[in-house]
């Protein structure tokens, strides 16, 4: 195995991110059991459909047999799809392979999921997911952003965001523009609710995010209410990761001091300040590109090379409106990574699900090619600069949407 190839299991999970599996009865089945997926099964006209209704709940991720994490994506025009049955086990086949089964395991649903804390409130509303063996904590999802307005009077949302409106859906957390604390109830019920999922077990980190408020000192002080109450209850000292936005020099001094959290992941997003005003107008308007890789450089300070982090998007510099080829977005997003790395700055590529450029007939292969010579190229950056991820910031068995971390493991030192 070389690194201009990508080892076995990160390429099938790879054709599974595009390709996605179509519904069977077995994927329906396993609903009752797996961890729901935040997305339903949509049929498509002429797609052969035993439910009779046009979307269905399906599971969310699942397992390769080496432990590989995938996410499910559904798609009747895929020629991926499941068999077989909780007991004896599923199986996942593909119509281009006959007689190639390839044994799967359906990330399962936690009994705390369908109990409710002391004030009989849902525990599956309360704040925490899961993903793989990551506790997600989110009890602050409403970001601030999507209420400021640009000179034109649209949001300064981050273009790709759809879930970061602070409406109806996430009242119940008690959240209010511009007061960094949450209710006493908020944090009484996500402490339960945590609790009972820790003791259920299969947790090995935890990632704490909310939505973005447009005073970062503000939201330097919520990420300590939040990274307190968290520790209140990590009676075994999990690794607690901290996911904000960029933090004054000061707060991030207070949030080291105070032991909180064991790494920090300020999201950039995108590489190039032209990019980063188009694509998070909200940040640049609140914090500003170079100011918020200048806190990013000061985490690492405090942390060390190895504990700082930042999610980017990959793949949106292919939308039609940024009128790059595949291979120049390759090449910024490269730039990029080189440019982090060499700071102690590891950042990690989410791939992005496109909105505008699916309709181009070559959307997804250009796609695919940038996302899979990025990883290529980024792993070399790693090595170089001697860079690990942290497995108690992420890891395969969390990282659904990443290759990072599957290219890690299954490529040894040096190759």
């Amino acid at each position: 195995m070389t690194q201009d190839t990508l080892p076995p299991s990160a390429r099938l999970k790879l054709d599974l991110m595009f390709e996605g599996v179509r519904y069977s009865e077995a994927l329906g089945a396993a609903t009752a059991h797996a961890f729901p997926n935040f997305y339903p099964y949509r049929f498509q006209p002429g797609e052969e459909n035993p439910t009779g209704q046009p979307r269905v709940p399906i599971p969310y991720l699942f397992t390769l047999e080496d432990g590989t994490l995938v996410r499910v994506k559904g798609n009747g025009e895929s020629q991926w799809w499941v068999a077989g049955d909780r007991e004896r086990g599923y199986r996942l086949l593909n119509d281009r392979e006959p007689g190639v089964e390839r044994p799967i395991a359906f990330a399962p649903l936690p009994a705390w999921m369908g109990r409710e804390t002391s004030d009989g409130f849902p525990m599956a509303q309360a704040g925490v997911s899961l993903h793989g063996d990551m506790a997600v904590i989110n009890v602050a999802p409403g970001c601030e952003y999507f209420l400021q307005r640009g000179e034109d009077g649209s949001s300064l949302k981050c273009s790709f965001c759809a879930y970061g409106a602070p409406n109806e859906r996430v009242q119940h957390y008690g959240q209010q523009e511009g007061r960094p604390s949450l209710p006493e109830t908020t944090y009484r019920r996500l402490q339960e609710t945590l609790e009972a999922a820790l003791a259920e077990g299969g947790i090995r980190h935890l990632y704490l995010v909310g939505g973005s408020m447009a005073d970062w000192r503000q939201e330097g002080e919520r990420y300590q209410e939040m990274g307190r109450a968290v520790q209140a209850v990590n009676r075994h000292r999990l690794p607690l990761s901290c996911g904000s936005g960029a933090l004054p020099p000061d707060q991030q001094q207070a949030l080291f001091d105070e032991g909180l959290f064991d790494n920090v992941c300020f999201n950039l997003e995108i590489w190039s300040e032209p990019l980063f005003r188009k694509v998070c107008p909200g940040k640049q308007e609140n914090v500003g590109y170079q100011r918020w890789i200048e806190s990013l450089e000061q985490a690492v300070k405090h942390w060390g090379p190895g504990h700082v982090y930042s999610a980017m998007v990959a793949g949106i510099e292919l939308e039609p409106e940024y009128g790059m080829s595949w291979e120049q977005a390759a090449e910024r997003a490269i730039e990029g990574a080189e440019a982090l790395c060499s700071r102690g700055i590891i950042p990690i590529y989410s791939l992005y699900w496109p909105s505008g450029g699916r309709d181009h007939a070559d959307y997804f292969s250009r796609l695919r090619h940038y996302f899979e010579d990025l990883n290529l190229a980024y792993r070399m950056i790693r090595q170089r600069h001697g860079l690990h991820i942290d497995d108690g910031f992420m890891c395969h068995r969390c990282a659904y949407m990443q290759l990072e971390c599957d290219l890690d493991r299954a490529l040894p030192e040096g190759e």
